[in-house]
């Protein structure tokens, strides 16, 4: 469907909204049901044909991804002796997920912001690309990024996942202004760091799916720190439009589901349960059993 084959995915943040979970477990590989969060975005990832994986990692992260994606003879023979198949088969998904696709690694060494991330792994890079933040799983028939190639196949300009949310919840995301093109098609004329609600410019806050071009590595290079001595994406990418250039938003379908607190990341963790579909009717009679409680 494209040509786009690699995609970004940073996860060198500290995690605090989440700890003391995120100082033992790595935000990413908390579990939705019964996958980790970073399982998710690259069945995502290799769904939307993408072949390669830059992962932008803290000191240590490097270790726990491989740890987590490479296969493990001596465990995998233990569950053989002991005739667990059916476990014996979800290591074997695990490990397809990760024979499907490539690994590269990038340092960040200080958090300085996700558009500081996106930038160190531009040496892996010279053509367009996904970008994925973990904060944000994506609950679709079609998958979320495959939605945004669709996009760019025929644009061949950056585009950013939308959501429309009530005006009430506004504040808290990145809101965009917009021409509309077509149907869930825009074309973005402004990005507003958490508005207030009355000067909200639309009700489409921006998901955390991206594909961008070799363009906006550029942008990035040249966007200052913000007042927290960070580099913004939506700030390169609102850089980008105020200087004439074209971005453009899709409105996607499916489930937004959010990961980056302790509240939100409950939220999908349930979501997922209850969807599971193993235990998920089990669950939900469960929960109907003990709705008193």
């Amino acid at each position: 469907m494209s040509d786009i084959k690699k995609a970004i995915i940073p996860i060198a943040g500290l995690g605090t909204r989440l700890l003391p979970l995120s100082k033992a477990v790595p935000k990413e590989f908390l579990p939705l049901a019964d996958k980790s969060t970073i399982q998710y975005l690259l069945e995502e990832a290799r769904a939307s044909g993408i072949q390669e994986v830059v992962f932008v990692v803290s000191a240590g992260k490097q270790r726990e991804i491989s740890s987590y994606f490479n296969p493990s003879q001596k465990l995998e023979k233990f569950l053989q002796d002991k005739k667990k198949e059916d476990i014996l088969e979800e290591l074997n998904q695990l490990k397809e997920l990760s024979k499907s696709i490539t690994f590269s690694f990038a340092t960040q060494k200080e958090p300085l912001g996700d558009g500081h991330a996106v930038l160190q792994a531009k040496r892996y890079l010279q053509e367009p690309c996904g970008v994925f933040f973990a904060d944000d799983v994506v609950d679709a028939k079609t998958p979320c990024l495959t939605q945004l190639l669709e996009v760019f196949q025929t644009c061949q300009k950056p585009v950013i996942a939308l959501k429309k949310l009530p005006k009430e919840k506004l504040p808290h995301y990145g809101v965009v202004g917009v021409e509309k093109i077509a149907s869930r098609l825009y074309k973005i004329k402004e990005i507003v760091e958490k508005p207030a609600v009355d000067s909200a410019p639309s009700d489409l806050a921006i998901v955390g799916r991206y594909v961008i071009t070799p363009e906006v590595f550029e942008f990035l290079k040249n966007t200052p720190r913000n007042e927290k001595g960070e580099i913004i994406l939506a700030q390169a990418l609102k850089n980008m439009i105020q200087s004439g250039k074209t971005v453009y938003g899709y409105e996607i379908e499916g489930e937004w589901l959010e990961c980056g607190d302790k509240l939100r990341w409950m939220k999908s963790n349930l979501y997922f349960s209850l969807h599971h579909p193993s235990y998920g009717e089990e669950l939900r009679k469960f929960l109907k059993e003990t709705k008193n409680l």
